[in-house]
């Protein structure tokens, strides 16, 4: 039935109406005000009884929608869900490649970047014979906020003398991770406060950003980005309308679009952090070659969260993140890395340890990155010809479609060619644009012939003329 009573009041509440209405919809199935099964005003009357545009209305029901807790029938109108909600996340962050099950596929798998084997497995396995040697007592013991220190000290290697950091943060400074993603989760436990707080990343972002802010209850809104990324005056428009406690931005490699922030655009970004009191997570896991460009966590120590990891370097399977708090912050992030996970293994600390104390770590790290630049020179000379935006030594490359294509189409057809891509739609947020655009990542785990033949493939179907496409 519909429950023609229901008015929510949004009076006081602060951020944008569509929020604010999607929280009185949470509020009022909680309270029972919504029951089970009520079918909600239409958008037009509600949007009269409120006095609110119609689009308003339309996007709350919309994230309701997806969130799980209301359900659109066609030609009939929204409900409340009655249906028992799904807890926890609803789609996986990562996919994992086709050739892991099926080598003989012709299905190539470039929607994420794959470590090329550069020696890891020897490297870690002799690391690992190390660590055996040593193990003792200190084995059955909890790892404790301070008995990592000594691999603490060991990743410092990671920022070498070229980099904006080497000399300015210290084993205090540090928190260890399960990875950069379980980095970021970390930063907005330790910064995100009250009820449903809002978070800012760019209008095309790491998907893992928006994950990690609905699993702390914040709000996701977008910032919008220019070949340099994030525009300082977008962020501090952003701020006023929504509030806000915490930006997301990759300033050195901006996934997906690889554009690279100026040190003027770093800087005047820490300043509207700076005026609106917001922290920063500032995301460089996938460590491109040392630009000489200022960090943010250099730019704006106070306040910074500098999150990287051996994922994209090294090896994935260690799950082995590095974050460099913010200023006098570094036990508060282990202190929340002890009451979420007490710490990084033992095991994991010794191997890393040794990799970095051995030099083979940084080996292993500019190995993989010369690889890839292979794979990715291999790349620009198939599709020079295309509108692309990449950078010395990253992973990935963006490619803006010509005329007449979609970003989703393309990557439909691409995988019925055998090559599987990331659309520009991936990244965008559920209410977003996205332009007519694709990610293509370097495969540096699948044979050179293979990968040089499903670039091919992408090429072949660039050239196909807009009357070929499908209608």
């Amino acid at each position: 039935m519909t429950d023609t009573n229901w008015k929510p009041n949004l009076a006081g509440r602060s951020g944008p109406k569509y929020l604010a209405l999607v929280r009185a919809l949470r509020e009022g199935i909680r309270s029972g005000a919504l029951a089970p099964g009520a079918r909600l005003p239409t958008v037009r009357d509600l949007a009269w009884r409120i006095g609110v545009t119609p689009g308003t209305i339309a996007r709350a029901y919309q994230i309701g929608t997806q969130e799980g807790f209301l359900e659109a029938v066609v030609g009939r109108g929204t409900f409340v869900s009655a249906k028992s909600r799904k807890l926890g996340p609803s789609e996986p962050l990562y996919a994992f490649p086709s050739s892991m099950f099926d080598v003989d596929s012709r299905i190539v798998d470039l929607r994420s970047p794959q470590l090329p084997d550069v020696g890891q497995a020897n490297a870690i396995a002799a690391a690992m014979e190390a660590a055996a040697r040593d193990i003792g007592a200190h084995y059955l013991e909890y790892p404790g906020l301070r008995r990592d220190v000594y691999c603490r000290e060991a990743v410092l290697e990671w920022f070498p003398e070229c980099c904006s950091l080497d000399g300015l943060v210290s084993a205090e400074d540090i928190v260890l991770t399960h990875g950069g993603q379980n980095g970021i989760n970390l930063a907005m436990q330790c910064c995100l406060r009250g009820d449903r707080p809002v978070v800012f990343v760019e209008e095309l972002a790491y998907p893992g950003f928006r994950h990690a802010a609905r699993l702390n209850r914040a709000e996701v809104a977008p910032v919008a980005i220019d070949d340099q990324g994030m525009i300082p005056e977008a962020l501090d428009a952003a701020c006023r309308r929504h509030g806000g406690q915490m930006v997301c931005v990759t300033p050195d490699a901006q996934n997906p679009t690889a554009g690279r922030m100026g040190t003027e655009r770093r800087e005047a970004l820490a300043e509207v952090a700076r005026k609106h009191d917001l922290q920063i997570i500032e995301d460089d896991c996938y460590t491109a070659p040392v630009t000489g460009l200022p960090s943010l966590r250099a730019i704006a120590p106070e306040r910074a969260w500098h999150v990287t990891s051996l994922s994209k370097t090294i090896s994935a399977g260690l799950r082995f993140g590095i974050v460099v708090a913010p200023e006098g912050m570094g036990e508060t992030g282990r202190l929340a890395a002890q009451h979420s996970y007490f710490g990084l293994s033992r095991p994991i600390t010794d191997i890393v340890t040794h990799l970095f104390r051995t030099g083979e770590a940084m080996r292993l790290r500019h190995a993989a990155q010369d690889e890839m630049a292979r794979r990715l020179q291999m790349t620009l000379q198939a599709l020079g010809d295309q509108d692309i935006s990449w950078l010395p030594g990253l992973s990935f490359l963006w490619l803006r479609l010509p005329v007449g294509w979609r970003g989703s189409l393309f990557a439909r057809m691409a995988e019925a060619e055998g090559v599987l891509l990331r659309s520009a739609d991936e990244y965008a947020l559920h209410d977003g644009q996205a332009p007519n655009a694709v990610r293509i990542a370097m495969a540096g785990g699948v044979p050179e012939d293979r990968f040089r033949e499903a670039i091919g493939r992408l090429k072949t179907l660039l050239e196909r003329q807009h009357s070929d496409l499908p209608v």
